[in-house]
């Protein structure tokens, strides 16, 4: 070998696929896929529905595209006072129970996530316990009406303020931070509230902001509990006024309704559900990115 001779280097091989992987690959393709169509099209049915004339869903001719396109429905639910008035009770109802949820969760997660806590296992067996098993409808509806919430807000908001699942989660996320970041917190003078509120929650971003949209959803598509503790119609959340439409169109009262309202009949529940989901379609994005890596941070290490 001479002087001044330029050496190749050794070409690298890229990673060939197994034929077994490919396999898996197209398999898990088409199963992805298959999900994806299962999921949207009901969703897209109800959109095609909601823009159709009644003839044609009746008739079943409506899949995911609109038939005799119809905005009947739209205006007719749209001049309705009470059905914007139960949509803004949703709205408050979700926001309030949201923030007091995750302020409860965080609060009681952050406690059980220490070790050295006493009557540590005591806690943790309260909230499984109550995962698994509850007072009963009559006892928790005899509870809520005796503390004087039936008619209010408190009667929405309360009973289901904390998620046991949603406690897990936090606590195995707050078990997986580094205990020397609190511990150097002390050493600078912060008590406990302040390591929490000034380490561990900008830490915990990414987990907040999965509870949140699990607490929000869930509370946004409740009915049963405003069903069950609220009798005033202006105080109702829209889910029950959806259920409420539902049942009237398949009662036998509903054939004596005005005539506009019996045409529109199969399109307005089509209506009402577009426009209940739509503001957590619009919200879903903007979490969505925190979504993965705040259950994965959360979860259960083995």
């Amino acid at each position: 070998m001479t002087l001044g001779t330029k050496i190749d280097a050794p070409k690298t091989r890229g990673p060939v696929d197994s034929r077994g992987y490919r396999i898996f690959r197209v398999a898990n393709t088409i199963v992805l896929l298959g999900v994806v169509v299962v999921t949207l099209y009901p969703f897209l049915n109800i959109v095609a529905r909601s823009l159709s004339e009644e003839a044609y869903i009746i008739a079943g001719k409506v899949t995911i595209v609109p038939r005799g396109f119809d905005l009947t429905a739209y205006k007719l639910l749209m001049s309705d006072a009470m059905f914007w008035t139960n949509y803004r009770n949703t709205v408050v109802y979700t926001v309030v129970a949201t923030l007091i949820s995750i302020v409860l969760t965080t609060c009681y997660a952050y406690v059980l996530s220490k070790p050295q806590l006493k009557g540590r296992p005591f806690l943790i067996g309260v909230a499984l316990f109550t995962m698994f098993f509850s007072g009963g409808l009559i006892p928790n509806y005899v509870l809520v009406t005796s503390l004087g919430m039936k008619n209010t807000i408190w009667a929405v908001v309360i009973p289901n303020a904390i998620s046991v699942f949603n406690l897990l989660v936090m606590k195995a996320f707050f078990e997986s931070l580094p205990s020397e970041l609190e511990e150097a917190a002390a050493v600078d003078g912060l008590n406990t509230y302040g390591a929490l509120l000034r380490i561990v929650l900008p830490l915990s971003k990414a987990i907040i902001a999965t509870m949140v949209l699990f607490y929000a959803v869930s509370f946004w598509n409740s009915w049963f509990t405003a069903f069950l503790y609220i009798d005033r119609q202006d105080l109702l959340p829209v889910t029950v006024y959806l259920r409420n439409l539902i049942a009237g169109a398949t009662s036998a009262e509903s054939a004596a309704a005005d005539a506009d309202k019996v045409q529109a009949a199969a399109t307005l529940q089509a209506v009402t559900i577009v426009l209940t989901t739509l503001p957590i379609l619009a919200i879903y994005p903007f979490v969505q990115r925190y979504f993965v890596r705040g259950v994965m941070l959360g979860a259960v290490k083995g």
